[in-house]
């Protein structure tokens, strides 16, 4: 059985205030890791292009206010 495997039966087993804690502990770590993946790309250059564009856009006038 892989590694995979037994966490999913593991979780399948947990009761329903289990599974409420896991699934927050869960999303968070997904949130957190997702906020690192950001800022690395961010410091690489990797969004760069991005930006640009979203200031190449505002300059043309293809913005409006919020």
């Amino acid at each position: 059985m892989t590694k995979l495997e037994q966490i999913e039966k593991i979780v399948t087993e947990l009761d329903k205030y289990e599974f409420e804690a896991f699934s927050a502990w869960f999303e968070a770590l997904q949130a957190e890791r997702w906020d690192r993946q950001m800022e690395a790309d961010a410091a690489s250059g990797k969004l760069d292009h991005l930006a640009e564009k979203a200031f190449a856009d505002f300059r043309a006038g293809k913005t409006r206010r919020l």
